[in-house]
Parts: C-alpha cells; sequence; structure tokens
C-alpha cells in the first residue's frame, strides 16, 4: 500500500516534483505553479486530501469486523461465508491495486483517488441495504476497489509532491491511517446504538466520511500542468518523480529481473504474511472477545487499541529500523508480541484481554517496518517501485487465504482454538523470512548476478 514511500534516512533518491524555472501550462486557464500563493494553496489541499484519504482506507473494513455478528445474523452467513467476506480485502488490493499506475498514467493520480473515495462512499451507502449476501459482497468491493487504487497511488502522490518531506508526510499519512481504522473500530458499535440500533445505518454512516474526501481532490483534478494531472510528463506517462526541467523527460531504467532476488521474494512473503496477520486481526479479533464473553461496546474498543498502536509506532518503527544494519532484531521483537497475544487470546481471552489487544496492536507493526524495508532493499528509485510493487501484489495474494481459513476452522470446530493455533503458527514463518528480508543487502545486486 504505502510501499513507495520512505524515509529521508533511506536510500533512494528523488527528483524534484514541482519545476521552479518555468511555469508549466497546457492552456489559458491552467494554474500558475511559480505563483506562491497558488502553490500554498494547492499544497494546503493536497495535505487535505492525503489525511481524509488515509481516513478513509480502513474504515470500511473495521467497521465491518466490529458488526460481523449482527451482519451474520441478518444475512444468514455460515463461519465460512464470513471467512470469504473477510479475505475480500486482499483480494481487491491485489486485482485492483495493479490497475492504479495505468489508470495514473491516462487520467493523472488525482482524479483516479478522487474517483476511489466515490467508490468507497457509493459502496458503503450500498452495501447495507441492496439485499442478500451476494449484494453485500459486490458492494463491498466496489468500496474495497476504491481503497486498492487509492493504497497505490497515495504514495505516489507524496512523493511528487513533497520529494524533500518523504518521511514527514509518510507519518502523517500512516497516522491518519491508523486513527481511521482505530475510530472505525471503536465508534461502530456505540454509533449504530445510538442510530436506533440498526447494523445497516451504523455501517452505512461511513460513506459520509468517504464524501468529504472527494472535496479537496476536486480542485486539484480540475487543475493542469501538476505533479498530480495526466499531463504530468510528456505523453501521458507518469514517473514516481517528475520530470526535471533542465533534463526533460527521465528515462526510466531497464526493469529488474525481481524474481531473480532472493531478498524480494522474502520480503514478499513477509508483507503477505505481516498482511494475513493484520486482515485477520481485523476481521475476527472483535468476534474472538465477544464470544468470550466481552461485551460488543468493549469488544469494539479491543479492537481500537490494538489498530491505535499504529499511530506512535508508526513513525518509531521506521526510525529505529534505518539506524539498524540488520533489521532482523525488530522482527524478533514484533514477533514474540505476536506469540504472546495469541497465547493470551488462547488460554484467557477475557481475563487479560486489554492486554493481548495491546501486544496484538504492537505485533501488527510489522506494516510499517515491512514498508521501511522495501525502500532500504533497493538502491534505486526505480528499484524501489519494482520492488514496492513486487512485494505488495504477492503479498496481499499470499494473504487471501489466511481469513478464510480461520473462518473455516472457526465454524468446523466449534471454538477459537484451532483459529488461534493457526495464526500463532503463521508468525514463525514471518519471523524466518523478515530476518531474511531485513539483511542488509539490494535487489539491484541481486538481480544482476
Amino acid at each position: 500500500m504505502m510501499g513507495f514511500m520512505t524515509g529521508e534516512e533511506t536510500r533512494t533518491t528523488v527528483s524534484p516534483s514541482i519545476p521552479t524555472q518555468t511555469p508549466i501550462r497546457s492552456s489559458a486557464h491552467d494554474v500558475d505553479l511559480d505563483t506562491p500563493p497558488t502553490r500554498a494553496w494547492m499544497t494546503r489541499l493536497v495535505i487535505a486530501g492525503i489525511v481524509l484519504t488515509a481516513l478513509n482506507l480502513r474504515p470500511a473494513i473495521t467497521s465491518l469486523g466490529a458488526l460481523l455478528e449482527e451482519v451474520r445474523d441478518g444475512l444468514g452467513m455460515s463461519g465460512s461465508v464470513a471467512g470469504l467476506l473477510t479475505s475480500v480485502p486482499p483480494l481487491c488490493f491485489a486485482v485492483f491495486g495493479v490497475m492504479a499506475p495505468r489508470l495514473a498514467r491516462r487520467f493523472g493520480p488525482a482524479a483516479v483517488v478522487c474517483a476511489g473515495m466515490l467508490a468507497i462512499g457509493t459502496g458503503l451507502v450500498l452495501r447495507p441495504f441492496v439485499g442478500g449476501t451476494a449484494g453485500f459482497l459486490v458492494a463491498s468491493a466496489l468500496a474495497l476497489m476504491g481503497i486498492a487504487v487509492s493504497n497505490v497511488l497515495m504514495p505516489v502522490i507524496v512523493k511528487r509532491w513533497f520529494p524533500d518531506r518523504v518521511g514527514t508526510m509518510t507519518g502523517l499519512y500512516s497516522m491518519a491511517l491508523a486513527l481511521g481504522t482505530a475510530v472505525a473500530a471503536a465508534v461502530t458499535v456505540p454509533m449504530t446504538r445510538a442510530l436506533g440500533g440498526n447494523w445497516q445505518s451504523g455501517l452505512a454512516v461511513w460513506a459520509l466520511l468517504a464524501a468529504v474526501a472527494v472535496l479537496p481532490w476536486i480542485p486539484l483534478v480540475r487543475a493542469k500542468g501538476t505533479p498530480l494531472s495526466a499531463d504530468a510528463a510528456p505523453g501521458g506517462a507518469a514517473p514516481v518523480t517528475a520530470p526535471s526541467p533542465s533534463s526533460g523527460a527521465r528515462q526510466e531504467a531497464a526493469p529488474l529481473r525481481i524474481t531473480r532476488s532472493r531478498t524480494a521474494w522474502a520480503l514478499a512473503v513477509f508483507f503477505g504474511l505481516q498482511a494475513t496477520a493484520a486482515y485477520i486481526t481485523m476481521g475476527w479479533m472483535a468476534q474472538i472477545f465477544r464470544d468470550a464473553g466481552v461485551p460488543a461496546g468493549t469488544a469494539g474498543l479491543l479492537l481500537a487499541v490494538t489498530m491505535v498502536m499504529g499511530v506512535p509506532l508508526a513513525f518509531v518503527i521506521p526510525r529505529l529500523a534505518t539506524r539498524l544494519p540488520h533489521q532482523g532484531p525488530i522482527v524478533v521483537a514484533l514477533g514474540l508480541c505476536g506469540f504472546a497475544g495469541y497465547a493470551g487470546l488462547y488460554l484467557a481471552p477475557a481475563t487479560g484481554a486489554w492486554a493481548w489487544a495491546l501486544l496484538l496492536g504492537i505485533a501488527n507493526c510489522a506494516f510499517p517496518l515491512a514498508l521501511t524495508m522495501v525502500g532500504m532493499r533497493a538502491r534505486t528509485g526505480a528499484g524501489v517501485v519494482q520492488l514496492s510493487a513486487f512485494a505488495q501484489s504477492t503479498g496481499y495474494l499470499i494473504s487471501i487465504p489466511g481469513p478464510l481459513l480461520v473462518g473455516v476452522l472457526y465454524q468446523h470446530s466449534g471454538g477459537w482454538g484451532l483459529p488461534i493455533t493457526l495464526m500463532a503458527g503463521l508468525m514463525v514463518p514471518q519471523i524466518v523470512v523478515g530476518v531474511l528480508a531485513g539483511r542488509d543487502r539490494t535487489v539491484e545486486d541481486e538481480a544482476a548476478r
């Protein structure tokens, strides 16, 4: 999702995104980017768009997790079908995310993200009311399609518009994403009660947030000659960095044979396994607590605690990782927190619920670590782009079966013992491949062998 974003400490290089010598114009009505008030105004719009978009990238998932029992009862879903539902997000991210670069080249990143917010809002307002499980899945897929393209393009937008502040904007983006995730988990149940106890209203209300996120992108879509428009580069191309006015269009390096890199494969599997844990947590953890006797509202708060851990640790972990020659120790530490959290869920889910939520929240911060390692394991900007695309697309494909398998095991075993054992067992390969991916080497060197 954020694989193109790297902190200032990583070894990738970034070209200036906004020309400073000559205004870029494609018509008499284009925005003059060299006018300081115009530049400042558009920068504020971009920041607002980034924050509002990030806030919308997870509520469609965590709000459903908080009300999964009500949705299952209302639609007559079995445990296996509910498992399929929780597997839809990574499937959509893998399928629709690959469309984002081509759409951005054709229409511009701002237009595609704006359309993504519209898709999220439309899907969220439709899915509770279309009737039946099939309609619910289709409407969910529409919302997730919008999330998928925005996942891919938000890092591109950050790198184009803020080439000298990538780390700062990455932190802002990460905080907003984690905040949206946690708030949706925490307030969906009480908000549903305030709306009359109807789960349809509790899910549909999140479409309002997506509608608000459309607003800052509209003037950015209308502006021409910006790093976020379709005419940002000759021929409608959309490279990761806009061309410098003194050098003209920048030629992309020949693609790496990325599949020849062991580090790329290790990072892809690590990304996939941490995504598996994250989507199982978002989809099922509240239900685990509720089945243990925890009230629905408290279960939502526990899920929110798990998600909100990503806010501070999204800043801490990347900066710590870039100061270490090998990121393996961080991988092991996060894995041990995961083991401890799953052991607690297995042995005493209700008694130590807050501690287990905290530990699993720390373990789920393997996500910002994976993104940081994407930037550190490639030497060039083009290498980062290719490694990120490979790691994310392969990783999301790997993560698809996990939530589905948990649902099947839950239905056929009649309890959470086997599913939790599976979750804990997946931490072993996650630690192994994470240690391999954390070694100090680059995919360019490995792919050239």
